[in-house]
């Protein structure tokens, strides 16, 4: 049943995580809103529909970083508690450590759940629409589509690639396209040729074309020809179509179940979106730990600290947790281990911590 004492203890962290939220996503914005600057006057590209790009991101911005603001905003509000002595009159009143935990979680829980909404529903959209926008405003010569994918354009030839995905190697930028088609035209606006393959790449500088069927038109005649390999001359810039992909931790669910049962059928690495999938799975859950594990704090140190104190010790633990967590995930994704699995032992080494601490102390 909810208490008044519920109440109390959620308006000071549901309050204080607000806070952060809203400063941790508005620094982020801006920090990218200053990088978009450098690139007003490119081709349409102007401050305002650089403001835009930002803006469509926010909702995205702000899951990224709720899992932070839970833990930071939690030990404020608890701090703020501890600090004026209602933590001590709880606890003179009966209230168990882990029964004042259990209010924090339950105004987490509610604003999770807010989070995963929007991290499933208007994050990818606003995502999708920003990186259109972006590519409208630096290019005509490249357009995407949730339909049918990424179009582009290299002078009278048009491309459609039915998915892409881009990484930073130590060589530079590499591209990956799949179920690629190559439409190229005469000047007239004539068909000569049709290519489709499997996949292209854009490594070491140069175009490749795999499992390629070539169909030119000559006259009324159609020739059809087929290679494992094939060198494709094309002067698209991979920088650009790098634009209109989007990152596997900016889809959805349901987007990222789709693309790992597309890469499956087609017998392709589908680890990164595997990986991002269960990031996605196991956040919510990853968000109520960090709150919880905010709890012991308010009960020690904290009492006798200042907000720096509080601030101090709510980013060491965001960050702890952060690369550790992509450790451990990347040494089992290394050693072969589930990524379901390798992305739920930091959470339960996390959680086993906790159930120490309030077997012991609560």
């Amino acid at each position: 049943m909810l208490k008044k004492v519920d109440k109390v203890v959620a308006l000071a962290v549901v309050g204080a995580i607000g806070i952060v939220w809203v400063l941790l996503v508005g620094f982020d914005a801006f920090r990218t809103l200053a990088i978009e600057t450098t690139s007003v006057g490119q081709g349409t590209y102007t401050l305002t529909k650089a403001m835009g790009v930002v803006l469509l991101t926010v909702p995205r911005r702000a899951y990224e970083w709720f899992v932070f603001s839970a833990l930071i905003g939690s030990l404020l509000g608890l701090g703020t508690l501890a600090a004026s002595g209602e933590l001590t009159a709880l606890r003179a009143a009966g209230m168990s450590k882990l029964r004042i935990c259990l209010s924090v979680a339950l105004s987490v829980v509610a604003l999770t759940v807010l989070v995963v909404a929007i991290g499933e529903t208007i994050g990818p959209a606003g995502d999708q629409k920003s990186q259109s926008l972006l590519l409208q405003s630096k290019s005509n010569d490249v357009a995407l589509s949730k339909a049918s994918g990424v179009w582009a354009r290299d002078g009278s030839t048009v491309i459609n690639a039915k998915r892409a995905s881009a990484r930073q190697t130590e060589a530079g930028r590499e591209v990956h396209m799949s179920d690629v088609r190559i439409f190229e035209f005469t000047d007239k606006g004539q068909l000569t040729s049709i290519s489709i393959a499997k996949t292209a790449e854009h490594a070491a500088g140069k175009w490749v074309m795999h499992d390629v069927r070539r169909t030119q038109f000559e006259g009324a005649a159609a020739v059809s020809t087929t290679s494992a390999t094939q060198e494709w001359k094309s002067g698209l810039d991979p920088r650009m179509l790098s634009l209109s992909i989007l990152r596997p931790e900016y889809m959805s669910l349901r987007d990222l179940d789709r693309g790992i049962a597309y890469l499956q059928r087609n017998h392709q690495d589908s680890q990164t979106l595997e990986g991002a999938f269960w990031a996605r799975v196991f956040y919510p859950f990853n968000a109520l730990l960090l709150a919880f594990s905010a709890v012991p704090f308010a009960f020690g140190a904290l009492r006798s600290g200042g907000l720096g104190k509080r601030i101090f010790l709510g980013i060491v633990l965001a960050v702890a947790w952060y690369f550790s967590q992509r450790a451990l995930v990347n040494l089992g994704a290394v050693y072969g281990v589930h990524l379901a699995v390798a992305n739920l032992v930091p959470a339960l080494i996390l959680g086993f911590l906790i159930v120490l601490y309030f077997r012991k102390y609560a």
